[in-house]
């Protein structure tokens, strides 16, 4: 990926960081966004030779593939040519003939497993089912391997659709450990690839029960695996509603947030817009506020090895408690999302969510506030910013109204009695006082 290097367009580009935990066919999206980016509202491209690296990068990424006729396409391009060399007709009638090979050692084995009858014969209990394949129909093991080296081939050629369909054949057959592994990770890649984000989702907690179990003994080997697994799984993060919350979990698990703060840190960048947008979409309030508390915590703890706008937005509302520089940062949050592949299409939701986090933190200090000021705070403009207010009012029945005689809004903080302030600080106290009981118990 060296040839990728001066293709980020911004100073925030993350495609340098990214692209070494992605399989090589998960790099192409984030290149072709690239170049989208480079590409004017006329049509025109703004910077030849920014896109003449990005397709320099494509053909690199793409040597290694079996894609032979997008490989041949992409050199004809970088070398000006109209017809593409003989070595690529050569190299695809080698691909066709390996893929007939693989096709037929596996057609019998591909058509049982087509059959309701067979299928229905088989358990959950892998030996049980080779052998009874093997006594009633003459399967062979290498037959079942074959379907691996089959969905390898029609990976690389760019087949994602036959690929997941042959992994999948052969994980629900093979009792090799470390292949049904790897045909795991294949069929996450290809679920993400053909876009189909419910099955992603599925693949996402399978591949994460692998390394789970089989690496518990290897902290080196669990740590690079989450790593990918943390970066794959952005794909149906960001692109399926359902996939939020069972994502945002994994990541907040103890031994995957550590993997991101040892790791990969620039990821808090998508974890802190995934929480702060999902604030209207949470389903349990309670655990969305524990991860915007975590998400604060660690933007603090990491401030020194990662920032961007994104988290000197978090940094300056939730920790400095500077809401100038969080709007000044709000803005080329903003511009960063905008040219981010995965945050694209979050960038208005992110801004509408930052602009309520603002107004809350600004309201929970302030009794009445001028809607001028607050207009400055929230970036809009005078108008803007009052119809923006009504339908916060309205939507969150927040307890406020808009004094338009003054130009203020004011708000109602109710007085705590004296007694709830007791009941508070009880409950405080007894927490606490269980908190060292179990403390001295434990060392006893």
């Amino acid at each position: 990926m060296a040839s990728t290097t001066a293709t980020g367009g911004s100073e925030y580009d993350l495609l340098n960081k990214l692209a070494p935990n992605l399989d090589r066919h998960m790099i192409f999206p984030l290149l072709e966004f690239s170049a989208s980016q480079l590409v004017d509202e006329n049509g025109q491209v703004r910077d030849e030779a920014k896109a003449r690296q990005i397709t320099q990068a494509k053909f690199a990424l793409t040597q290694r593939t079996n894609m032979t006729d997008y490989v041949a396409n992409l050199y004809c391009e970088l070398e000006g040519l109209n017809e593409a060399p003989a070595e690529y007709a050569e190299r695809k009638k080698q691909v066709f003939s390996q893929l007939e090979k693989y096709e037929q050692q596996t057609a019998k084995i591909t058509e049982l497993l087509e059959r309701d009858d067979v299928v229905n014969a088989l358990r959950s209990d892998k030996v049980a089912n080779l052998e009874f394949l093997k006594r009633e129909h003459d399967v062979t093991i290498d037959m079942v391997n074959a379907l691996f080296d089959l969905g390898n081939l029609q990976y690389s050629c760019g087949n994602y659709g036959d690929a997941t369909e042959t992994l999948y054949r052969f994980r629900v057959l093979s009792t090799d450990n470390d292949k049904v592994a790897y045909a795991t990770w294949g069929r996450l890649a290809c679920e993400i690839l053909t876009m189909s984000w419910e099955s992603a989702l599925e693949e996402v907690q399978k591949v994460r029960e692998v390394i789970d179990s089989k690496l518990s003994q290897n902290p080196l080997a669990q740590l690079q695996h989450r790593t990918s697994l943390i970066h794959w799984a952005l794909f149906p993060l960001f692109n399926y509603d359902k996939a939020r919350e069972p994502i945002l979990d994994l990541f907040f698990n103890a031994g995957y947030i550590n993997t991101i703060q040892a790791n990969c840190p620039w990821i808090l960048r998508y974890l802190a817009v995934a929480v702060i947008t999902n604030r209207t979409k949470a389903k349990n309030m309670g655990v969305q506020q524990k991860q915007m508390k975590d998400i604060v915590r660690i933007v603090k703890q990491e401030a020194y090895e990662y920032q961007d706008p994104i988290t000197r937005f978090v940094h300056a509302l939730c920790i400095d408690f500077d809401f100038e520089e969080a709007q000044q940062q709000l803005v080329l949050a903003e511009e960063v999302l905008r040219s981010d592949f995965f945050l694209l299409g979050h960038a208005d939701e992110f801004v509408d969510s930052a602009r309520h986090l603002i107004f809350e933190s600004y309201c929970k200090i302030h009794a009445r506030i001028s809607l001028t000021d607050l207009s400055a705070r929230l970036g809009l403009n005078a108008e803007a910013a009052e119809k923006w207010i009504v339908n916060l009012i309205r939507d969150t029945r927040l307890d406020a109204k808009i004094d338009y005689k003054e130009g203020t809004v004011v708000m109602n903080h109710p007085p705590t009695s004296v007694y709830q302030q007791v009941i508070e600080k009880t409950k405080g106290g007894f927490f606490r006082t269980q908190v060292l009981t179990s403390a001295v118990g434990g060392r006893s």
